[in-house]
């Protein structure tokens, strides 16, 4: 068998084969990927065509908001307003060509009010996600991973969980100054406690998982461990928490205004806007001062709810191709 086999080698055409020689360039392009979460991410958010829309909505209403103040003709939020015969104020005026959308009960613009107080309630409201985001995501990670620490953050989240978050924005509006500090303080205070308690309980599930094992075993430092092995994991659940946060502050904006221990008049803001328009809404001809911040409260809410949900569901790796 031997001797057949070297006879038939030695009729093989060795023009027939071709020495293979190894190239590190190619072995290094066969194993390229041009894979990127985020361009991948935004690919998968551009097909939901509704989440696009708000985007551009939200953004062009974000955008006006800050330039607004810089057009020409634009009367001052605080001004009050007094006919030039009579002298008296210009009180309930309905939308017309001087006043855009009218004025309140005071003589003031309304139009120049709803946009100063968006500003200041989407400060408010982006100041208190940012914050919460922050809080709860560090103490969260901590109470999930470090088991020491399981107990005594344990016992904490009970104690703030147990006392109801409006009687300690209550307590905070009447013993400092009201403020927007003060609205910040007052919802950061209890407010990070939902996203601790999300990423704690996420954090549980996969910290046992056998990556994060071995790179405990190779000494790989904790920090080290939740920021690169865990936290990634959860960004689709951490953007729709901050998203949705930013119309929940705002809300809670509007309700303590509403009872009466929200900003000062002279600050303008989306609650006082429309717990002032609600003590009109009776009369027909004056609703209108209701209406428009009543408008701008639902398209940001309801904005930031979708373009949370589109976002946290494209940004899970699982949807993307």
């Amino acid at each position: 068998m031997s001797k057949a086999l070297h006879r038939a080698a030695d009729h093989i055409d060795e023009t027939l084969f071709t020495f293979a020689r190894y190239d590190e360039e190619a072995a290094e392009r066969t194993g390229y990927s041009d894979y990127s979460y985020w361009r991948s991410t935004w690919r998968v958010f551009l097909k939901n065509r509704m989440a696009v829309a708000l985007l551009i909505l939200l953004g062009t209403l974000l955008a006006f908001t800050f330039i607004q103040p810089y057009l020409p003709n634009q009367k001052p939020p605080t001004m009050i307003h007094f006919h030039p015969d009579t002298g008296l104020p210009l009180r309930n005026v309905p939308p017309g060509d001087e006043f855009i959308f009218g004025t309140n009960a005071i003589g003031q613009d309304l139009w120049s009010r709803l946009w100063s107080g968006t500003r200041t309630s989407l400060f408010i409201g982006f100041v208190v996600g940012v914050a919460e985001a922050l809080i709860g995501i560090t103490i969260g990670s901590l109470w999930g991973y470090v088991r020491w620490l399981e107990r005594p953050f344990t016992e904490l989240y009970n104690v703030l969980d147990n006392i109801p978050n409006t009687v300690i924005m209550v307590l905070m509006t009447y013993v400092l100054k009201p403020s927007v500090s003060t609205l910040i303080i007052a919802m950061c205070i209890t407010g990070w406690l939902p996203m601790a308690r999300l990423i704690r309980n996420l954090v549980m599930i996969i910290r046992d998982r056998e990556y994060n094992l071995a790179s405990r075993a190779l000494g790989t430092p904790t920090h080290r461990i939740i920021t690169k092995n865990i936290l990634p994991y959860l960004i689709s659940v951490i953007m729709m928490r901050i998203a949705l946060s930013i119309p929940i502050a705002i809300g809670s904006e509007v309700f303590l205004t509403y009872i009466g221990l929200g900003l000062p008049l002279d600050t303008p803001s989306l609650g006082n806007l429309v717990n002032e328009g609600r003590r009109l809404m009776m009369a027909p001809s004056m609703r209108y001062q209701l209406i428009f911040p009543a408008v701008m409260v639902s398209i940001i809410t309801v904005s930031f709810y979708v373009l949370g949900n589109a976002f946290a569901d494209a940004s899970d790796p699982r949807n993307h191709v």
